[in-house]
């Protein structure tokens, strides 16, 4: 078995409805998003998939989330726009866009909202 992965970026802003404390306020962070795909064959030039293909993936979702107000984005505007569901709005963008890739499978997709918080995201 396989595994490749990729992180980048981005910065937004949120606020958490029902939490009691600061974050029930409007702030932002400095997201770090790292994912991981796994497989088992690698392709004619030895790759389970190239790092810029993985990576241009990953920053497309990443672009449509960058400088916003996450509140504001639909699939937010239902779901609380914490590191968990991040991570899952990510994964499941990835998922459909990796798909064309039958030797490679996307693992899972961790959140960093700071240095030392994250949350991580796969399917069963």
């Amino acid at each position: 078995m396989f595994s490749v992965r990729v992180e980048s970026g981005f910065s937004a802003a949120h606020s958490l409805r029902g939490y009691k404390g600061k974050c029930e306020e409007l702030h932002g962070h400095n997201w770090k998003v790292e994912l991981i795909a796994q497989g088992r064959e690698l392709d004619k030039t030895g790759m389970l998939i190239d790092f810029h293909e993985l990576k241009s993936a990953l920053n497309r979702i990443l672009e449509k989330l960058d400088h916003k107000h996450l509140n504001a984005i639909p699939y937010f505007k239902k779901a609380n726009p914490t590191s968990e569901n991040l991570a899952k709005y990510i994964f499941d963008k990835l998922k459909l866009a990796l798909r064309v890739r039958r030797q490679c499978v996307l693992l899972n997709v961790t959140v960093w909202e700071s240095s030392n918080s994250a949350a991580t995201y796969y399917e069963e």
